[in-house]
């Protein structure tokens, strides 16, 4: 076997508080799976990891939405588009992941099912903010996060500021196109609806999409990101019922069931309404 010999230039005598480990903290990030299983089970690493990896890319995800509504604040749209396009490329990411926890049989989840108790996804605070900057919103599930005071306050915040949409509809009044005042000044903690005003502008948009390039760019990425998360949904939900088929969920669910509701949920229903509309 032919052996790559490590370059001369190489650093090796590493300072211990800018290396690669202490860089990235592999110390405190490959410390933290911690089984529960006693005796220890083989396959519960794998959903502690599976877990784990997720709440990862929600916090990028998150990073760079947050970013690209305020891009849009200082109406500049081509980096709020480089930005989402990124998440695309994130989400692809979510999406293939469920395959890997496909692989866990449900002979092998029920022997460590009891260990976790009631934690569930649903008590995520990174989706349920995810969840708000992508426009469903809904009062109720911040109950979940009574005990943790600090996710409450960034969420009760997020829940009465603009969602990523709304940002997208006052950045294209500032642009002189007529939004209705309807979708600009309303109450942000509840979800939003269609608005057919906004279905009028959006057509205006895609009929003709060379006078509007960049909004009409911000359109489709803002498509992409709301069906990649209805893929993400549906792959959870295929997952969850391949392991536990229509047992009751963790944390109080119905489980499949409930998993099911929210494949319908669609974030911009504007912009599905104008592909039906288009050159009627």
């Amino acid at each position: 076997m032919t052996q790559r010999k490590m370059e001369p230039s190489i650093h090796t005598r590493l300072d211990r508080d800018s290396d690669y480990t202490a860089y990235l903290r592999l110390d405190k990030l490959l410390d933290a799976q911690s089984p529960l299983s006693d005796p220890p089970h083989h396959d519960e690493l794998l959903f502690i990891i599976q877990h784990q990896v997720t709440e990862l890319w929600i916090k990028l995800v998150i990073h760079e939405i947050e970013a690209a509504m305020a891009n849009m604040r200082s109406d500049n749209l081509p980096p709020a588009v480089k930005k989402l396009a990124r998440v695309k490329h994130v989400q692809n990411q979510m999406y293939n992941q469920w395959t890997v926890l496909d692989t866990l049989t449900p002979s092998e989840y029920s022997q460590f099912r009891q260990v976790f108790g009631q934690a569930s996804g649903f008590q995520s605070p990174q989706y349920r903010l995810l969840e708000f900057l992508m426009g469903n919103k809904s009062r109720q599930t911040l109950k979940v996060f009574k005990q943790q005071p600090e996710w409450l306050a960034r969420l009760e915040q997020a829940l009465h500021e603009r969602a990523l949409f709304d940002e997208f509809l006052a950045y294209l009044a500032r642009q002189g196109l007529p939004v209705p005042d309807s979708a600009l000044e309303r109450d942000f903690s509840v979800e939003r609806v269609e608005d057919p005003g906004v279905v009028a502008i959006l057509r205006g948009i895609y009929q003709h999409p060379q006078e509007h390039w960049p909004h009409y760019e911000m359109c489709e990425a803002l498509m992409d990101i709301s069906n990649n998360f209805q893929f993400w949904r549906f792959h959870h939900m295929k997952t969850v019922e391949r392991i536990i088929g229509h047992k009751a969920g963790s944390g109080g669910s119905s489980g499949v069931s409930f998993l099911k509701k929210a494949i319908d949920i669609e974030f911009f229903p504007e912009l599905i309404r104008v592909r039906t509309e288009i050159d009627s």
